[in-house]
């Protein structure tokens, strides 16, 4: 499953990940990352489900904070980043969608 939250503010923030990987952190390098359950535990969705969110959210000019390997993948299907965007701390992909 996947765990998607939207933040409303002046532009919506849309966190999602892999509820696998809640309350966990990834350090490697200069880089650390906690996936905070304050940020990002929300909805179950499934894969279907997040990728017709993001679709919506982008359409909303959100921005997106995206970790895991399911999650990331919804993110390409819904065609919001690109492969290139991806990078990895501790083999785990994260993408962020900043406009």
């Amino acid at each position: 499953m996947l765990l998607i939250k939207i933040h409303r503010a002046y532009r919506n923030i849309v966190a999602l990940c892999d509820e696998n990987l809640l309350n966990q952190t990834f350090k490697e390098k200069n880089m650390k990352l906690h996936v905070n359950e304050r940020f990002f535990k929300g909805n179950e969705v499934s894969e279907e489900d997040a990728i017709r969110i993001l679709k919506t959210e982008n359409d909303k000019d959100a921005t997106f904070n995206i970790v895991g390997e399911k999650s990331v993948k919804a993110a390409l299907k819904a065609e919001i980043i690109t492969k290139e965007s991806i990078i990895k701390i501790q083999k785990i992909p994260i993408a962020l969608v900043l406009m």
